[in-house]
């Protein structure tokens, strides 16, 4: 994603006015604020979410959380709780990366077209960063990796039937979940932001 925006943004700068580092500028605050950390949360609401509701699909039809619960044992705690703890917990260190890799993209993608010297990109990179934006960027990941968790362990927690439901309970969760990511995004955007 980087890549692209590096190589986008330094064909389309056309104006004069407009400095060299604008490249790298525009590359590092859409990548921090934007693309990291909603693309990869899509991504991951299709991966980790589907897994998740068709494992604890699965568990439901074969009756397996049933057993859980005769023996005693809050299947809700047992089963779901860590699978949004764990959500919550490392979905920021994966966008980290993300933010990271994209960047390295960028310049990449820079160095090898010959549209931008490294130093202009660095220091489009370095003008106006605020830290903030990072703290803004990992809250929206927190949420965003609570809605994939829970929303995933509903679905899968609750289905009803065999195999066929499963799937459909999986395919459900990645949808709702990647509406409420992008619902959450803009919410998150008008309150933190605006």
């Amino acid at each position: 994603m980087g890549g692209v925006i590096a190589l986008q943004t330094a064909s389309n700068m056309t104006s004069p006015l407009l400095p060299a580092y604008t490249i790298g500028y525009i590359t590092q605050s859409s990548t921090i604020l934007e693309f990291s950390p909603t693309i990869i949360s899509l991504i991951l609401a299709g991966k980790v979410g589907s897994n998740i509701s068709s494992e604890l699909g699965s568990m439901r039809v074969t009756e397996q959380i049933d057993a859980l619960e005769i023996m005693g044992v809050n299947s809700l705690s047992y089963l779901v709780l860590p699978k949004i703890i764990a959500a919550v917990m490392f979905f920021p260190i994966l966008i980290i990366f993300s933010m990271a890799l994209s960047l390295f993209g960028g310049w990449i993608s820079l160095l090898i077209s010959n549209l931008c010297s490294t130093e202009t990109y660095l220091l489009g990179i370095k003008t106006d960063f605020k830290v903030f934006n990072i703290v803004y960027a990992l809250t929206k990941t927190i949420v965003f990796g609570f809605l994939i968790a829970s929303i995933a362990s509903f679905y899968g927690y609750f289905v009803k039937g065999g195999s066929i439901n499963v799937g459909k309970a999986s395919t459900q969760a990645v949808v709702i979940s990647s509406i409420a990511i992008l619902i959450a995004n803009f919410i998150l955007t008008q309150m933190i932001l605006l």
